[in-house]
């Protein structure tokens, strides 16, 4: 017998077993809010929490201020069924002490929806494979008619689908698409046409139904300056710049296929962190170099203080931040728990962008946080000025099908789903709007 209770013990301290937590538990919204490292000049506050908001992966006001949440429930896992449960919610402060308490459905029962664009007082809505209208015309705050725009998009991996829609100086609407192979084909227009948009991102015009193929591959978020110029990011590459447009590549038939995404930082794919890597990832990262020296494969691959999951880059053109501060560049690092900041410069002798770190960022990022259930997945510039961070807070987020099968086994993929945050960031020494 004890013989038997000293093995158990030994399995227990070296195995891991006996029930020990490899991963931490949530915070609440409050205590979340301390965990965060922000600039002195900053300060940070929490715009809307659980149970207003769940899953958050997307917020945008409309030309009224009213705000729309997208909320993306059955992430990672799709649904039985095929049948949706993300939501878009109409979210308010009915007491006016800037914290949300209100929130209401405009739509709901949505497969893998990702972003909405607002439109002539509707919303333009990306849920792979379809990009869709909808808009509330009895004033109740719901949406009450459907309008199919375009469909065909890849929809096998939610990390890999349609998403941010962005509308730009160009009058043209983007769409992150991160170069997946799809058929695309118009739910509105008589030309029954279909455009393949493997290797690109998408662009469309709401006014004349013209679609194209725009350059660039977007993973979860992308950012168009004030004169078109546009950013992306994918996994490990935090900012980059698609730096020729498809449409002079693509007429040119005897052109070599070429790469016209150019990563454009000077610090390479550094960042810090300031949350342990999580076992699962450790031990990936350690199984996959065994396999690169194994195979002699010049590459070395890294579980933390590099980018892994860099996503929803957005331009700050408010004019509430000091001024220097305007035309920065702002990117997620969902894995990192952190909002990593680029400040945007160029050459006259060239075209392409350099992204460079702030001089108080130099060994540091804008926003991290202690909290590895932290999971910036997209920001927005409000109408106040202000930058939100939108955290979809969740233990982990990472696709099942990246993962060995060994290491899944205690990963709860859905934990944290009843939860979700937005905060907002303003400048100290300034009035609120």
């Amino acid at each position: 017998m004890r013989k038997y209770l000293a093995a158990t013990i030994t399995i227990c301290i070296f195995g891991f077993s006996c029930g020990e937590k490899r991963y931490s538990e949530a915070l609440t919204p409050e205590e979340a809010l301390t965990r965060f490292k922000l600039s002195d000049d900053f300060n940070i506050e929490i715009f809307a929490a659980e149970p207003f908001v769940m899953d958050p992966v997307e917020l945008t006001f409309d030309e009224s201020g009213n705000a729309y949440v997208v909320e993306m429930p059955d992430y990672p896992v799709r649904p039985p069924g095929g049948v949706g449960t993300g939501r878009i919610k109409i979210i308010s402060d009915t007491d006016g002490d800037g914290r949300i308490d209100s929130a209401t459905i405009f739509a709901d029962s949505i497969l893998e929806v990702s972003s909405v664009l607002n439109w002539n007082g509707g919303l333009i809505v990306a849920a792979a494979p379809n990009i869709f209208y909808l808009k509330d015309t009895n004033s109740d705050g719901r949406a009450d008619t459907k309008q199919l725009l375009f469909t065909g998009f890849f929809h096998n991996n939610p990390e890999y689908q349609v998403n941010n829609l962005r509308f730009a100086v160009d009058n043209w609407i983007y769409a992150a698409n991160f170069g997946q192979a799809g058929t695309i084909t118009s739910g509105t227009a008589s030309d029954t046409s279909s455009l393949s948009v493997e290797r690109g991102d998408f662009r469309f015009q709401m006014d004349n139904g013209k679609f194209e193929v725009a350059a660039g591959r977007a993973q979860f978020g992308h950012a168009l300056d004030t004169w078109g110029n546009r950013f992306t990011s994918e996994n490990s590459i935090h900012i980059a710049q698609p730096a020729i447009p498809w449409r002079y590549t693509s007429r040119h038939p005897w052109l070599p296929p070429f790469d016209p995404v150019v990563s454009i930082s000077d610090h390479e794919e550094l960042m810090y962190q300031e949350t342990e890597a999580p076992y699962w990832r450790k031990e990936r990262t350690k199984q996959r170099n065994e396999v690169f020296r194994e195979q002699k494969v010049n590459r070395t691959e890294y579980a933390d203080d590099h980018f892994t999951g860099a996503c929803g880059t957005t331009i700050y053109a408010g004019d509430l931040f000091p001024g220097e501060f305007y035309g920065n560049i702002f990117t997620n690092d969902v894995a990192g728990s952190l909002v990593h900041r680029d400040i945007i410069s160029y050459d006259n002798d060239s075209i392409i962008f350099d992204a460079t770190r702030g001089e108080k960022e130099k060994a540091s990022e804008f926003l991290s946080s202690t909290d590895p259930w932290f999971r910036p997945v997209n920001l927005t510039a409000g109408p106040d000025g202000a930058l939100y961070v939108v955290d979809m807070y969740r233990q982990h987020v990472e696709g099942p099908d990246f993962i060995p099968e060994d290491l899944k086994k205690d990963m709860g993929f859905l934990n944290g789903k009843e939860y979700g945050r937005i905060y907002r960031i303003t400048p100290k020494n300034k009035p609120s709007r």
